[in-house]
């Protein structure tokens, strides 16, 4: 079939124009170039191939590892969980251990070098009793020194209930002096009025307020799915119901609640009960900001095309909003939580610091802060605001980890 040439309308009269006119015929490369253009295969570099074929997982964790603070708070929370897990390997002796002899002996500063070699050591202890008041006083001899030693042997404790070990972080290894009240025992943060080592009750403090915020939440979080789930799933009197004890939790005022409950905690508990009461009151009161949340993310999800499709499916509802609805939003679930573990801890130890919560001989760290209400005790004795230097250590990584958490989850903050 021959080609038909295209006709080039001119105005009467007009001179016939040239084949080779480059004007409507242009030069084959001029023709070709768009061409090249088009039939060039699009070049997609290696970093955007491995992005584009990373889970969501891992798309968080390398917007989240860019976090330099983040980060950083992540190590220092896993540092306080490994406490919280083995609190014995970290202690020095037993935090319970009194003697009112040894009282507000100060903190022992470890020296890394002695006379040039790598070999440490901390300043003996020397007590002198004021004529006029009677009390003792100590201050620490440079001139006299007991040596240290990490990872040595002591007392044998068991390690998660499954072996024994009598490994420790810190012990004394050697003591050049006379004094065997002091032989063998190092205070790297003082004792308090009672002679107690505060390094190692400091230990099991951690343990004991980590637990409480971290089981707190987890419980919280659990109610909050379930009913806020519930509460945006179903609707109707369900939702009325669920969404009506959220406004009467909320409005219960905090302190006035602690004072009745306190007095309706018997004194003859042990300090185990008091913890788990403590932590289900925490629990209770924390899952209805989550509930919200999770319930305005359910009534808009329960009309996505994904939820139709696993209805018609045949899922029952309890697998649509485990498996399908609840995953659409886990990486907010776990910031949120994040968040709220440090809002845990602070309101544990402020109730114990007001004698609401945890009594002694329990240990937390609003107990130990009770020993440092007293200004006059303060002023002899102020290593006794160290659990108050951690509770903010803690309350910081914990917010910058979720602060962290809740930008990597977020698609649009980069």
């Amino acid at each position: 079939m021959d080609s038909i040439e295209p006709k080039i309308l001119q105005p009467e009269g007009a001179a016939p124009l040239e084949k080779a006119d480059p004007a409507i015929y242009p030069p084959d490369e001029a023709v070709a170039a768009p061409a090249e253009i088009f039939e060039e295969p699009l070049v997609t570099t290696q970093e955007e191939e491995r992005i584009s074929i990373a889970s969501n997982w891992t798309l968080v964790w390398w917007r989240f590892r860019k976090n330099v603070l983040a980060v950083v708070s992540t190590v220092i929370l896993l540092f306080l969980a490994i406490v919280v897990l083995i609190p014995d390997f970290f202690a020095t002796m037993d935090p319970e251990e009194t003697n009112a002899r040894l009282a507000f002996i100060p903190v022992q500063r470890i020296h890394w070098l002695d006379e040039g070699q790598l070999k440490p050591w901390v300043p003996s202890v020397v007590g002198k009793r004021d004529p006029v008041t009677l009390a003792m006083k100590w201050t620490t001899d440079e001139t006299q020194k007991t040596y240290i030693r990490f990872f040595g042997t002591s007392w044998s404790y068991s390690v998660l209930g499954v072996f024994d070990s009598n490994i420790h972080l810190v012990s004394a290894a050697k003591v050049d002096q006379a004094d065997d009240d002091l032989a063998a025992q190092i205070f790297l943060l003082g004792t308090d009025r009672l002679g107690r080592d505060q390094w190692s009750r400091l230990a099991f403090a951690t343990q004991i307020s980590m637990t409480i915020g971290m089981i707190s939440v987890i419980v919280s979080v659990v109610l909050g799915l379930l009913l806020g789930g519930i509460s945006g799933y179903f609707g109707g009197w369900i939702d009325n119901i669920i969404q009506r004890l959220i406004e009467l939790l909320q409005s219960l005022p905090t302190i006035p609640i602690w004072l009745a409950l306190t007095a309706a905690l018997p004194r003859t508990w042990s300090p185990e009960k008091v913890f788990f009461a403590i932590t289900i009151i925490l629990a209770l009161r924390g899952w209805t900001t989550l509930g919200r949340e999770v319930r305005g993310r359910f009534l808009s999800l329960r009309e996505e095309d994904f939820v139709l499709a696993a209805e018609l499916g045949g899922a029952s509802q309890a697998r649509i909003i485990v498996k399908h609805m609840i995953p659409t939003f886990t990486s907010h679930i776990i910031a949120t939580s994040t968040l709220a573990i440090p809002v845990m801890i602070v309101t544990e130890t402020s109730l114990s610091f007001l004698g609401l919560g945890m009594r002694p001989p329990a240990i937390s760290w609003g107990v130990m802060l009770q020993e440092a209400q007293n200004i006059q005790t303060l002023a002899l004795a102020p290593w006794l605001l160290f659990p108050g230097l951690i509770v903010i250590v803690a309350v910081l990584a914990f917010n910058l980890v979720g602060d962290g958490l809740r930008d990597a989850a977020d698609p649009y903050s980069h």
